[in-house]
């Protein structure tokens, strides 16, 4: 497999997430260890994102979403990278190190960038509208969506702040909304 030839610093979790994002490329990595991250660490990252720009790759559960909450209110222009849950679970454990080199390889190609100048471009009836809320099956839907999109999952409100704040554009929700339900 070619690597990727990534500018960016990558933020994990953990050295076992590192064994798996080394395995696509020879980018600089940054492991937070936890919520503790220690200060040596965060001049680390201050450097890496004044420098080179961060890219947060962080578990898709509970605690990796506050890490990437915590790193984006300190490096608000950081790219994110979504890996999604079903990918990552394993033996029901869930993480980074579960995925295979293949699917890390597939969301860094799907980076997302935060728009500066979010304006509300989708709105709770445009999910609506596409079955991402209020049916039985929105959850999968929406799972699927995220996917496609490089967002991740999330709930509605989730799922509606990532389109707006990531720039994602009518027609690339709509393409990918229409291919998420031929599956």
């Amino acid at each position: 497999m070619d690597k990727l030839n990534i500018k960016e610093a990558i933020v994990v979790e953990g050295r076992d997430d590192t064994a798996v994002v080394k395995q696509i490329t020879d980018s600089l990595i940054i492991e937070t260890h936890g919520f503790g991250i220690a200060k040596s660490t965060w001049e680390l990252l201050e450097k890496a994102y004044k420098e080179k720009g961060l890219i947060i790759l962080t578990d898709p559960d509970f605690s990796g979403e506050e890490i990437r909450r915590k790193l984006s209110s300190k490096f608000p222009e950081s790219k994110h990278v979504y890996m999604p849950r079903k990918k990552a679970v394993k033996n029901g454990d869930i993480g980074i190190e579960n995925c295979t080199p293949e699917d890390v390889k597939k969301v860094l190609e799907k980076v997302c960038t935060i728009k500066k100048d979010s304006t509300c471009t989708f709105e709770l009836k445009d999910l609506d509208k596409a079955g991402l809320i209020g049916r039985n099956d929105s959850k999968a839907l929406r799972e699927k969506v995220g996917e496609l999109l490089g967002i991740g999952y999330g709930n509605g409100n989730a799922m509606l702040k990532k389109l707006n704040t990531f720039g994602i554009t009518r027609e690339d929700f709509e393409a990918a909304v229409a291919k998420a339900k031929e599956r």
